[in-house]
């Protein structure tokens, strides 16, 4: 469960003194928690998975400001806290091999942009990022 993996990795950053691990992985720690706690249950892999993309997708909007206000401190840590953040990832899938499950999954030419990511979400959740996702798709219509 990725609930336990972040606990011990937090402990041992705890141990390390190592600051920016800290901080990410408490983060982490409490969006799982408290997603937990307003589900009423233990989350499933998939919800992980799902609470895990958010705080990416956060840290990435922070790291484009950083870059924006050329803050070079920000951008480094930023980039610190996206490898954390994305070990906590299944293998993401390259782009050839999400075309070829998008058609064989029934994505062809022509279809409506909302009815192939229809397909295509559950299909490929935690498996390779929204941009991704949303290039191939477009790619394929």
């Amino acid at each position: 469960m990725l609930k336990v993996t972040v606990f011990e990795q937090l402990k041992r950053a705890m141990k390390e003194k190592d600051t920016l691990s800290k901080g990410v992985l408490t983060l982490l720690k409490s969006s799982l928690d408290l997603t937990e706690k307003e589900k009423g249950s233990a989350l499933t892999e998939e919800e992980e998975v799902a609470i895990v993309n958010r705080e990416i997708k956060q840290t990435n909007q922070a790291l484009e400001g950083a870059e924006k206000a050329q803050r070079d401190d920000l951008i480094e840590q930023e980039k610190a806290k996206l490898v954390l953040l994305k070990s906590f990832l299944p293998k993401q899938l390259s782009e050839e091999e999400v075309v070829a499950l998008l058609t064989e999954a029934g994505v062809v030419k022509g279809m409506n942009m909302g009815d192939a990511m229809k397909i295509a979400k559950p299909l490929l959740a935690g498996k390779t990022d929204g941009s991704t996702m949303s290039k191939v798709v477009k790619s394929l219509i």
